[in-house]
Parts: structure tokens; sequence; C-alpha cells
């Protein structure tokens, strides 16, 4: 039988052994030479902490990743021959069904660290990731490390341009026009031209493209996040094969 580990989900529990937490098992400390905070996430609904940017800008990703179902951040404590605190992991991540096949993937443990950090201090890390990797193993979890090669992408940024959108709402009848236009062609355009479809004028382009990043990012309207933005970004809506 496994040991009792401490993980924050309370669904879990019909899964797995498990001592129930209602926090964090590791709270992370304010630290001056790295930049530490909370990221306000809206699959969570509640503030996760982070402790260095390249984690913020993982959280991110994660936030509007809809293969993403949700997330922990330093969710078990690992023990660790050698070391008494043993090793908290960054984050905890639990997957949705693929759509077209039904299939559930593995729920994974994350390391974010950058990519010269894992080969300088390997011979450090190796005890705490075959710890973590034999303790995923037995949950029937997977335990990964990811850099910033794989966070750091088009995708990202495109992502953050779109956060800056977050808390603008735009009213049902001016999501309903845009709507309509995008429905007037075929449900497919781009951002240029359906801005220039809904406003001749300067002042009614500063109106109105809040209005288009905010349904992009709400999946009212759809564009591929993996390629940059240019300023004529193709837009298409639900439903609509692009």
């Amino acid at each position: 039988m496994n040991a009792p580990f401490e993980l924050r989900w309370p669904h879990c529990k019909l899964a797995f052994s498990q001592k129930e937490s209602c926090m964090a098992v590791r709270k992370i400390p304010k630290n001056y030479l790295f930049v530490t905070g909370g990221y306000s996430s809206r699959k969570n609904e509640e503030m996760d902490a982070f402790e260095s940017l390249l984690e913020k800008d993982y959280l991110l990703t994660l936030d509007f990743d809809d293969a993403v179902a949700k997330f922990e951040v330093q969710p078990v404590r690992i023990p660790v021959p050698g070391v008494p605190k043993g090793y908290v992991p960054d984050v905890f991540v639990e997957y949705r069904p693929d759509p077209q096949t039904g299939e559930i993937r593995k729920p994974s443990l994350v390391e974010v660290k950058s990519a010269e950090d894992l080969v300088r201090n390997a011979e450090k890390y190796a005890p705490k990731f075959a710890a973590a990797r034999q303790y995923a193993e037995e949950r029937g979890w997977e335990f990964r490390t990811v850099d910033q090669n794989e966070i750091r992408s088009p995708r990202l940024a495109n992502l953050k341009f779109l956060r800056e959108y977050r808390n603008f709402s735009p009213s049902s009848e001016d999501i309903q026009t845009v709507q309509q236009h995008m429905a007037n062609a075929d449900g497919e355009g781009s951002s240029q031209r359906l801005i220039d479809a809904l406003a001749p004028t300067d002042d009614g382009k500063l109106y109105w493209l809040p209005v288009i990043w905010s349904m992009v990012l709400t999946g009212h309207l759809l564009a591929d996040l993996d390629k940059p933005f240019t300023n004529d970004v193709p837009l298409w809506l639900p439903g609509v094969c692009a």
C-alpha cells in the first residue's frame, strides 16, 4: 500500500491513499533574488503562488490550455533520502478527456526550471527527480520537467497580449454585433477586416478593438494561438473550420 501523501484536491481521495490538505504543502517565501508572487487563475478561481517569472509564464499557459482541467501549485511533498524536508514539485496538472478519442492523459507532476539550471545542477536534482518519477509512477501519474524552450513560445506571447483584456467585459449587444458581422462573412475573417467593417473612424476602432480581443480571450472568437499575432490576425467563429 502506498504511503499517505499530501494533496489538495478533495476528489483525488477516491483514487489515491492520501492525507488531505486544504493548503499547498509548501508556502513560497518572499525572495529577494527571484521574482515571487501570485497568479490569478481563471481556471482555479484563486491566486496561485509562483517563485519565478518562468513559473508564472507556465501557469499562464496551463490556464488557457483547453486540454488542462485544473492545476495545483506546490501540491505534494515527496520523501527523498538525505533530504530532511523532501521534495515539492512546482505543479500538479490534471487533464480533460481528448475530444476525439475520449482518452485522458495521465496527471503530471511538473518541475519548472530553466534549461541552464537543469544542466548546471543536474547532479543536485537527480535524487529528487528520481524520487518524484517513482512516486508518480506508483500513482499512475507522470513526472516531467519543463524549461523556457517549451514555455516561451508564440502561444505565450499571444496569451500575454490577450490577458490584458481579462478585465474588459463587452456588452451582449456588442458580442452579438461582432458575431453577426462574422456570420455575414461565412464565419471567417481577420482582425483588420472585422475592425474595418465595424468602425470606419479611428474613435470607432478604439471602441471595438477591446471587444474583439476580449471575445478571442473568452472563446467567442477563435484564433490560432500557436502562430505569432500580426497586425492582421485570422479569426473565425466556433464551429467553423479555419
